[in-house]
């Protein structure tokens, strides 16, 4: 990792963790373990968490920690959320 790397973290409900790596990879990365997807100038570390909204209702929520290049990640994070906000939220 170079000393330029930034580190971003976000949070997307309603999409599933399955969903969420095969957009990573549509978007160049490669899946390196359950967990984690690399791609070029950047790598995302995800992890899956159901919310309660409201009195009966649950969603899950992927939280992703993105660190790389800000000049790729930046684009980067902005197409996936475009990906993920088509999925559900």
């Amino acid at each position: 990792m170079s000393d330029e790397w930034v580190r971003r973290e976000r949070s997307f409900r309603g999409i599933s963790k399955r969903l969420a790596i095969q957009y990573l990879e549509t978007l160049g990365g490669e899946q390196v373990d359950d967990d984690h997807v690399e791609g070029e100038g950047w790598e995302a570390t995800l992890s899956e968490q159901t919310m309660t909204v409201g009195p009966s209702m649950s969603l899950t929520q992927i939280d992703f920690v993105f660190e790389g290049d800000p000049d790729v990640l930046d684009p980067l994070i902005e197409r996936f959320a475009q990906k993920a906000m088509r999925a559900g939220g």
